[in-house]
């Protein structure tokens, strides 16, 4: 599971690789920055446009909040089910190869969740759905990588900016969509058009390289135990991804249940979230030059906090609309920040560090809105989101345990 990537290999895996990015002009390097950026654009679009639709699916398919939530853990579950073989498959075919190969199913699957007309149906779709979007995840990030040591400077957050924008782009298409009272099908294939079409005008500018073989002792080391701070890292980057999980997968729906919006407005708690999150993540190198790490995250943890708390003790429109703005800003710089501190781990290599703490990290994004459903059927949605707020305050707590790494 874990990619030992070596910076330095990178232009040793084939000689016309070595020659074509040695020998690169500054608008190529660019071509090649904006591919990788419309990639992760095309995964972030395809899950939004998900995310948009989830009450109508709820709606059509007459589930209760018990139902949803039982029905979007199969979601996690097929993350998990190839996390173990995701990163060796990127590791041996090239993060390229396997980016095109999983972003192309993941449209596919996304249509296929548009099909569904039995809970069935929906959870097999969500399986499908995570397996290639786990192992889209991971490819994207490996190119990611690979471009920053291109570029020889800090441009993840951008990249994860490219994500949250499609987030964005897709609430406002999910919105003219239900003002078209187009279905759920109709949407999703649009939208898989869309991304096909990005697939095929990008997908000769991803960085071709495969990283370097391993010695045959170092490749019988499976599992490799990370330090505290990593283990920190990872739970930090759990918590804020919970809080942004939720924010996809059960905004819609205490919007229309808690908040009561009429109409296109179910969408306008999850827009302002993706408007705040996507604008805070291209802002979010400046204000951490400015204030430094660790003052930058406490800020956003209690943010996340006071947005969801004031989302559970005055669920009316107006306020939960500037609550999820809170929440989007909030989670905005959490996960970038906690990746380019895993990165930069003295005693773990970069690759090994950033696989560990996205795969802890993304099991809150996975985890977070099937635990959401099952609490709600218990104790109501406020409660459980309520629950989600006291998150914010533990990542607050949990940067003093990074203050030296930070």
């Amino acid at each position: 599971m874990l990619i030992n990537f070596n910076p330095l290999a990178l232009f040793q895996t084939k000689g016309k690789i070595k020659k074509v990015f040695r020998e690169a002009k500054a608008s190529y390097l660019n071509r090649v920055r904006f591919a990788v950026g419309m990639f992760y654009f095309g995964m972030g679009l395809s899950f939004a446009t998900w995310a948009s639709r989830i009450p109508d699916i709820k709606t059509a398919l007459h589930l209760t909040e018990g139902d949803l939530g039982s029905i979007l853990f199969a979601l996690p579950v097929g993350q998990l089910a190839i996390m173990p073989f995701s990163g060796k498959m990127v590791t041996k075919f090239g993060s390229h190869r396997i980016l095109i190969f999983s972003l192309i199913m993941y449209v596919f699957c996304l249509i296929n969740l548009g099909l569904a007309t039995t809970s069935l149906q929906l959870s097999l779709g969500l399986f499908l759905f995570g397996i290639f979007g786990n192992l889209a995840n991971i490819a994207v990030n490996t190119q990611g990588v690979y471009t920053e040591v291109l570029f020889k400077k800090t441009i993840m957050s951008s990249f994860h900016g490219m994500w949250s924008f499609a987030g964005f782009t897709g609430a406002l298409v999910g919105l003219g969509m239900l003002a078209l009272k187009l279905n759920p099908l109709h949407h999703f294939i649009i939208v898989a058009i869309v991304v096909l079409i990005m697939v095929a005008f990008n997908f000769k500018f991803l960085v071709r390289a495969k990283e370097k073989k391993k010695a045959k002792e170092e490749g019988k080391k499976l599992f490799v135990k990370p330090d505290s701070a990593l283990l920190w890292l990872g739970v930090i980057g759990f918590c804020s991804m919970a809080s942004e999980g939720v924010m996809f997968d059960w905004s819609g729906v205490y919007f229309k249940d808690i908040v009561k919006a009429p109409g296109p407005l179910v969408v306008l708690g999850y827009t302002s979230f993706m408007i705040m999150m996507a604008s805070g993540r291209f802002l979010g190198d400046g204000l951490i030059n400015k204030f430094g790490r660790e003052r930058v995250m406490q800020i956003s943890g209690v943010m996340i906090s006071a947005g969801l708390f004031t989302a559970v003790f005055l669920p009316y429109i107006i306020p939960c609309t500037i609550a999820f703005m809170f929440v989007g800003l909030g989670v905005a710089t959490i996960v970038p920040t906690v990746y380019s501190i895993a990165g930069k781990n003295p005693t773990v290599p970069p690759g090994e560090a950033l696989t560990i703490v996205s795969s802890v990290s993304f099991l809150g994004f996975l985890m977070g809105p099937p635990v959401i459903g099952h609490i709600a059927q218990s104790f109501g949605l406020q409660f459980s989101f309520a629950f989600i707020g006291i998150f914010g305050v533990l990542i607050a707590f949990m940067v003093s345990k990074i203050r030296t790494t930070v």
